[in-house]
């Protein structure tokens, strides 16, 4: 086992998406680089906004593609190709409707549930990463997902959204020690 050497949050660029469901992953990438005091920079060959984040526990890198959701492929094989970085030693932190709002999850591999973000990466890099699912809960009826995914929480959920980042991010000092288990006990008790 090896531990994870890239964090990349999910998401739309642009000011239109950013508060908008669909873009969890970059709001938790988005605080840990805030708490370590370190800032994104566009990096054209790797399609997305890159930090390098050297904490005491950790060295590696956090990612925001910029290509939108659904070519989100294309950036994180680009720097996991320059990085010789395995599908195993990559944390994808995505929006999940499948959890109730204010839940996050850890898992490896399995298939992508119909989130286009997922879909791309497994066509790219396979299956085999880790994946940080944000709880956003889901509409009800399946034609009103897209709709749902592409406009902001109520006031309610935001604080509970932002409740599972808290947890999620005090579970990756167990990440970067390639302690998966002890992780996901933490963030899933």
């Amino acid at each position: 086992m090896v531990p994870i050497a890239l964090i990349v949050g999910l998401g739309n660029p642009g000011a239109e998406y950013e508060a908008t469901r669909h873009n969890a992953g970059f709001w938790l990438v988005d605080t840990l680089a805030k708490q370590a005091n370190v800032v994104f920079r566009q990096e054209a060959k790797f399609h997305g906004g890159l930090a390098r984040l050297e904490k005491s526990d950790w060295k590696g890198w956090l990612l925001k593609p910029t290509t939108f959701m659904n070519r989100s492929g294309q950036s994180v094989i680009a720097l996991a190709n320059f990085y010789k970085i395995l599908p195993e030693q990559i944390l994808v932190v995505h929006d999940e409707l499948d959890l109730p709002v204010g839940t996050a999850r850890l898992k490896q591999g399995g298939g992508h549930g119909g989130h286009n973000g997922l879909k791309d990466i497994i066509a790219s890099l396979g299956a085999n990463f880790y994946r940080l699912r944000i709880g956003i809960g889901h509409p009800g009826n399946r034609a009103d997902v897209v709709n749902y995914v592409l406009h902001a929480p109520s006031r309610d959920e935001q604080i509970s959204i932002d409740a599972s980042i808290d947890a999620a991010l005090k579970i990756l000092p167990f990440l970067f020690k390639d302690e998966i288990a002890k992780a996901m006990q933490v963030l899933h008790s």
